[in-house]
């Protein structure tokens, strides 16, 4: 399958490892930051939403402004990755040969908000450690072709076709 996309078994393996490796960390750092963001808001300008949106569009400062919008811009660009892993993950679980339990492991090692021990997912998957082993390598590839060879273009092709489009309406001063 990676010859067919071109692709380095030995670096697209290295990636998706490494990327799988840092996701319940930066989830759990991006929620900390969402409700920092939240409560700031809320205190310094309104204590809805609604009210902190129009506030910092219409009234604050444009340092104040910036730092805001800095900031959520951060959160969003984290979301939208963590909403490509998802994707990612949707097309591990549609993998023809042991897609399910490829998902599982993926979901259990990596993603899931507790780490499982070892012998935990031994247990849970009702796998012997060498069989183990095999199916993890197996999924982060499957993992890997997913999102570089699959979620990643579509998003590319997406972006173009919205900057094409944006480019088409004729901007009025």
């Amino acid at each position: 399958m990676c010859e067919a996309q071109n692709i380095n078994e030995k670096r697209l393996y290295d990636k998706a490892k490494m990327l799988l490796q840092i996701y319940r960390r930066v989830c759990w750092s991006t929620i900390g930051q969402a409700d920092v963001v939240a409560e700031e808001m809320c205190c310094y300008c309104s204590s809805d939403l609604d009210g902190a949106l129009i506030y910092l569009e219409e009234f604050a400062p444009d340092t104040e402004r910036q730092r805001f919008e800095s900031r959520i811009r951060t959160l969003f660009e984290t979301r939208w990755m963590i909403e490509l892993i998802d994707t990612a993950m949707l097309r591990v679980k549609e993998f023809p040969d042991g897609g399910e339990q490829h998902f599982e492991i993926i979901s259990k090692c990596y993603l899931a908000r507790f780490k499982y021990s070892e012998s935990e997912m031994l247990e849970v998957l009702n796998m012997e450690r060498s069989r183990y082993y095999d199916r993890k390598k197996e999924a982060i590839m499957v993992f890997g072709l997913s999102l570089w060879g699959d979620a990643i273009p579509k998003l590319k092709t997406f972006l173009a076709d919205s900057k094409e489009d944006m480019e088409a309406i004729p901007y009025e001063y």
